[in-house]
């Protein structure tokens, strides 16, 4: 699997940090990644000013590094998942 850069993909990858019980807001900031997670209280600043590349790479990115309550996901947010832990990402 590759991760297309289209907002379909932000969007799937938004519902699934949704489903997980993030919260996601779009900020503007002078932090150079697409996003950063908040300590411990699962809230998931994106810089609004990022290209898509940028916001999906670190969305993915943070995905995979997050262990994740599978059992919130329905099947295709699984799979979705599962495949996307499998994914080397290019940061």
């Amino acid at each position: 699997m590759t991760l297309s850069y289209t907002q379909h993909t932000l969007d799937k990858l938004e519902a699934l940090l949704k489903s997980l019980g993030f919260k996601l807001r779009y900020e503007r900031g002078n932090f150079k990644t697409g996003s950063c997670l908040l300590e411990n209280s699962r809230v998931i600043i994106v810089n609004k000013f990022s290209n898509l590349e940028s916001k999906i790479n670190a969305l993915a990115d943070l995905l995979q590094r997050t262990d994740s309550d599978e059992t919130l996901l329905d099947d295709k947010q699984k799979a979705f998942l599962s495949d996307l832990k499998q994914l080397k990402l290019e940061l």
